[in-house]
């Protein structure tokens, strides 16, 4: 027999030691018994000099049982600090100019590392503060919350030429009948430039069951991206290779297509005989796919088009 297969520590850095690492001051404490909750809390990382990001990641060092998701954020010198929330983060929402802030990373359960390609990354300014929102739920005992932000800089002076951008794209509205095991929903984001799309991460709650991501182009025709299926506690981000990663035209819309399976068939399904409709709390659903993108010239798309079909045809006459 081969050998078992490895898996990280789940307290391991995939991309090595961070430049970088930035805990709470102090635990956020989870009631036994309670609503969700969406709670901000900001840090400083005492950075004293602009630098690019190359690679970031949550580990939740508490809790873990306790934490949905979470979302980091730059509040940059110029905004004064000041946060604003509109208690929307599971929307349809660019996040690159984010309510509070400019978007950093998305963590949900079983995710690893947000690693960028080379070329490609985010800036972080001197005297940036880092906002971490979190969506926490109770678990029947008082739990401490916790996590490490790591991050990995580009060399001092180095200048990547594409800037990452980060969104969800959602459905607007989730209706799960009892016993319902096949429901579809679907959201739609158009790209306004060319763009080489980087990662998919199909992102719904306890009933999720698969979702899809398509190219719908210009001229009408369509193409399958990836599919995955889906487990709540296993929120993968799905990053393309090199070679695979797709270059989609100015004006392709970005087609998220998700199944839900509110059947006693799921393992994860709380209770099948509920109406379940679309919510931001875990035991409400939702369904969006979380994507990251650069976008590119016309001159820089064509030249990477071209060389990609030329290799194309190479292996093809290779074979």
């Amino acid at each position: 027999m081969p050998p078992p297969r490895p898996f990280p520590d789940g307290l391991a850095w995939q991309f090595g030691k961070p430049d970088l690492i930035v805990t709470l001051t102090k635990d956020v404490i989870v009631k036994a018994q309670g609503p969700d909750w969406w709670p901000d809390v900001m840090t400083d990382p005492g950075l004293t000099e602009d630098r690019y990001i190359q690679a970031v990641q949550i580990i939740p060092s508490k809790g873990y049982k306790d934490i949905h998701h979470i979302r980091t954020s730059l509040v940059r010198p110029e905004s004064g600090g000041n946060v604003t929330h509109s208690g929307a983060i599971d929307g349809n929402v660019a996040l690159e100019a984010g309510e509070q802030g400019v978007f950093l990373n998305e963590y949900a359960i079983g995710k690893g590392a947000d690693e960028f390609r080379e070329g490609a990354g985010r800036l972080i300014k001197a005297g940036t503060k880092i906002n971490f929102q979190f969506h926490l739920h109770s678990s029947g005992t008082e739990t401490p919350v916790n996590v490490m932000l790591g991050v990995k800089f580009y060399p001092k002076g180095y200048t990547p030429k594409h800037t990452i951008t980060s969104l969800t794209i959602s459905a607007g509205q989730v209706d799960l009948r009892p016993h319902e095991s096949n429901a579809r929903s679907d959201g739609y984001n158009p790209l306004i430039k060319p763009a080489r799309l980087l990662s998919f991460q199909p992102h719904m709650h306890n009933r999720g069951k698969a979702e899809c991501l398509e190219a719908i182009y210009p001229n009408g025709t369509t193409e399958m991206l990836s599919c995955a299926k889906f487990e709540f506690n296993w929120m993968v981000n799905y990053v393309y290779a090199e070679d695979a990663a797709p270059l989609l035209p100015a004006g392709t819309v970005l087609h998220s297509i998700m199944w839900h399976d509110n059947s006693s068939e799921n393992r994860s399904n709380p209770d099948p005989d509920a109406q379940i409709t679309y919510g931001q709390r875990t035991v409400d659903e939702m369904g969006s796919a979380w994507v990251s993108y650069y976008y590119m010239s016309e001159e820089d798309f064509k030249a990477e088009s071209e060389a990609r079909k030329a290799k194309q045809r190479t292996l093809v006459s290779a074979k």
